[in-house]
């Protein structure tokens, strides 16, 4: 016997039917044979056939990357006026993209008469290749890393985009949106490596997230060529791995295993090219200790040395305040993601506390780092689409910090 307020008609039971049919299959079923799946859907691969085109949400993601970057220029203009007369290009590839350039062009000896050549071998050789394989087209080095970081910047939009779809529904351009107007943004417009490492990170984890292990294992062994962040993130997808139920558990998981260590051969080959070069193994842990001050202190010591630094430098003051609020962003983001038991996006976010804030002796690059912590930009992402008043509130502060920080990189300043 059905009671009334639960009984189903002939006419409810079409209006069910085509409310189904609307939403089309459910998450593992298949479409019917011969049925096309919904749009955006046509494979399950990552870039083929390509769906920015078609896709709702890729279109935005480009549309914030463009957008994003014509806001960058317009604050580097306004900002130069009485502060620099450095042509345009230059502007853009201070400091490490000056290096990434020696390296491509002259190797880890570096041109003749440089200065401080020593500390070439703390980058690594990622950027630097692609650099030189794009010279005999593009012969200008600067043009060159500020168009690798264009191409890759927008690739990060649309895989982080899919990324944080894939954790909620509708979070995709609050996330991109995040990144992209964060108060260190300014290294993803200019000629460093922190949006190359991005466009092959986050398609590894996202990879990762769908199961495709070996595809994920060769990503981040091209990110671990770019940056050493690339073995944070290889551990990352290692436990998310060992806690899947397509992983080590599923049906010949096993002999997916080796994959995942690709992206530890990298740096193998990288550390017996600089101890041919120096005879020393750590060359890289022994430049960072020598130029940058990396080795181990208690944590207190590391915090107390950068507010010191703060106060006695006062060039970089604002900087240093910027890189404690950034190892506090790191510690609490550590934190969230421990008390909400993610295991992967813990694994790569708790090497990073350690590399920060107990391997250095003073806070330095957190900021910039922090646009590599891309489960922080899910984060706001998601707490975005379900609180608005949160996001509102949080772009507040980053874009006004982050138009002062492109205003001072591209005028000479340090930031990050």
């Amino acid at each position: 016997m059905t009671e009334q307020g639960t009984r189903t008609t002939p006419s409810d039971m079409d209006d069910l039917t085509r409310a189904a049919q609307a939403a089309g299959p459910q998450d593992g079923e298949k479409p019917p044979e011969g049925e096309k799946p919904p749009e955006g859907e046509e494979t399950p691969g990552l870039w083929w056939p390509p769906r920015w085109m078609t896709d709702t949400g890729d279109r935005i993601a480009l549309l914030i990357w463009f957008a994003s970057h014509i806001g960058f220029l317009i604050y580097m203009y306004l900002a130069g006026p009485g502060r620099t007369t450095d042509p345009f290009l230059n502007r853009l590839t201070r400091w490490d993209a000056e290096n990434f350039i020696a390296i491509a062009e002259y190797g880890y000896d570096g041109p003749p008469g440089m200065q401080d050549s020593g500390k070439l071998p703390a980058f690594f050789p990622g950027m630097a290749i692609l650099i030189k394989a794009l010279k005999p087209v593009i012969h200008d080095g600067r043009l060159i890393t500020v168009l690798i970081s264009l191409v890759a910047s927008a690739v990060v939009a649309v895989a982080l985009s899919r990324l944080a779809e894939s954790y909620r529904a509708g979070s995709g351009r609050y996330a991109v949106a995040a990144l992209f107007l964060s108060p260190f943004a300014a290294f993803l417009y200019t000629g460093y490596s922190e949006a190359l490492f991005l466009a092959l990170a986050i398609p590894a984890w996202l990879l990762a997230r769908q199961g495709r292990w070996e595809d994920a294992g060769m990503c981040a062994a091209l990110a671990t060529a770019v940056r050493i962040s690339g073995l944070f993130l290889a551990f990352g997808i290692l436990v998310m791995y060992l806690i899947a139920r397509n992983g080590l558990r599923a049906p010949g998981g096993v002999r997916r295993a080796p994959w995942l260590l690709l992206p530890g051969v990298p740096i193998v080959l990288y550390t017996v090219y600089q101890w041919t070069r120096t005879g020393d193994w750590l060359a890289y842990n022994t430049v960072q200790a020598q130029y940058w001050g990396r080795h181990p202190v208690l944590p207190w010591e590391a915090l107390l040395n950068t507010w010191n630094r703060a106060a006695g430098e006062p060039t970089l003051t604002v900087a240093y305040y910027e890189e404690i609020i950034a190892a506090v962003v790191l510690v609490g983001l550590a934190v969230v993601l421990g008390i909400r038991r993610r295991w992967p996006e813990l694994a790569y976010i708790t090497p990073q506390v350690l590399s920060f804030l107990v391997l250095s002796e003073f806070y330095l690059s957190v900021g910039r780092a922090s646009l590599t912590w891309f489960p922080l930009w899910i984060a706001i992402g998601v707490v975005g689409m379900r609180r608005p008043w949160v996001w509102y509130v949080t772009l507040g502060v980053m874009i006004p910090v982050m138009a002062i920080n492109v205003g001072n990189f591209t005028t000479g300043a340090w930031i990050g």
